[in-house]
């Protein structure tokens, strides 16, 4: 890496650091990042010393993910691959100074590849405006609300190497509306989803559940509302693959919907359908999320157009971090299907209020 580059990464992350208010304290089984490459002081990465020695850190990762390259072509490959992620890294914790960023389980994919493998919302040109959700009351809300600890979140899935991110947010939101209606937690399958679900949006005739290969979370609740229901993880276990044939089982069926509804722009109305009605499936932009650790992260640039993520909105918190030393700020929390050593645990906070990365465009509920 060239001197001239290094030092701006330095600079940037130096501005970054001084901007940041307070820093957050993390387990070290979430913190997927060399220890020696941070700064003691407040957990961000130290550009100097995670690029002196790339290789060190790229053995540290191997190690750590039990990753295994069959050439040594492969292996230099991969090394050059995690040395640009690992400066992306860097470049993120700049840019996003209220949270953590690092190496983690991604960081020897490049962003195509990880885009491919570990993302998958097709979004369609025009966003469907049907069945929009009536305006609730936001003046009685509770300063803070999370329904994990009501019971109405499953545990944190994985979907592998498969772009199935829109079925996990769609069985999410539909656990939650079943938990709600019956007082019953189940987990469902997404399998079903990825191998029978091939629903189209009517706004968009591209934009069609295709498995691994992306889909949308409102396609999927169509899919549902027209085949009767979902069974269970049990009984449709997933493979993180679209090969097989659909093997669903309508006898089997545990789950059902009723309606769906899209919800506004509007923060106060999304977290007052969380509330009411649970958990919510949303996109989001998550060109931080390859690297992110934990914290909350509320990036300086983050554009609001390019969704590519189909996750769950959980809850919200009332003070999460605190930007250029003024008050603590909320944030949202988020369940994503990178299984729990990815994040805080397997969950994303992001700042609220700010539509930050998108995340209040793709809103959409269950009954």
């Amino acid at each position: 890496m060239g001197k001239s580059a290094l030092a701006v990464l330095l600079l940037s992350l130096a501005i970054a650091s001084a901007a940041a208010a307070s820093s957050q304290k993390f387990d070290s089984g979430i913190r997927e990042v060399t220890d020696t490459a941070r700064d003691e002081s407040n957990g961000r990465l130290d550009a100097a010393k995670a690029l002196l020695d790339v290789e060190t850190h790229f053995k540290s990762f191997i190690a750590r993910f039990g990753k295994a390259y069959a050439t040594a072509e492969a292996y230099a490959h991969r090394l050059k691959v995690f040395e640009a992620n690992l400066v992306r890294a860097v470049s993120h914790q700049a840019l996003d100074p209220s949270a953590v960023h690092g190496i983690t389980q991604f960081s020897d994919l490049t962003e195509e590849e990880f885009k491919q493998q570990f993302l998958g919302l097709r979004v369609p040109s025009r966003l469907r405006e049907a069945n929009k959700a009536p305006v609730l009351p936001t003046n009685d809300l509770p300063e803070d609300f999370d329904w994990r600890e009501h019971g109405a979140v499953t545990e944190v899935k994985n979907q592998g190497a498969c772009g199935s991110c829109w079925a996990f947010s769609t069985t999410g939101a539909i656990e939650g509306a079943h938990f709600l209606e019956t007082g019953k937690l189940i987990s469902l399958s997404e399998q079903q989803l990825v191998d029978c679900d091939h629903s189209c949006d009517p706004t968009d005739k591209v934009s069609c559940d295709a498995g691994c290969n992306g889909g949308l979370m409102t396609n999927a609740y169509d899919y549902v509302m027209k085949s009767g229901g979902l069974e269970t993880e049990t009984d449709y276990p997933y493979t993180g693959n679209s090969n097989g044939k659909c093997q669903f089982n309508a006898n089997k069926i545990v789950a059902s919907v009723a309606n769906f509804s899209t919800v506004s722009l509007d923060e106060d109305q999304i977290a007052a359908n969380l509330v009411k009605h649970g958990p919510l499936a949303i996109g989001i932009n998550a060109v931080f999320m390859q690297t992110y650790i934990g914290g909350v992260s509320c990036p300086i640039i983050c554009s609001k157009h390019h969704i590519d993520h189909g996750v769950l909105l959980v809850g919200y918190g009332a003070k999460g971090y605190a930007p250029i030393r003024f008050t603590e700020k909320p944030y949202w929390i988020i369940k994503n299907s990178w299984g729990a050593t990815w994040g805080e645990q397997g969950y994303y906070k992001i700042c609220r209020g700010h539509g930050m990365c998108g995340m209040n465009t793709m809103v959409s509920t269950v009954a």
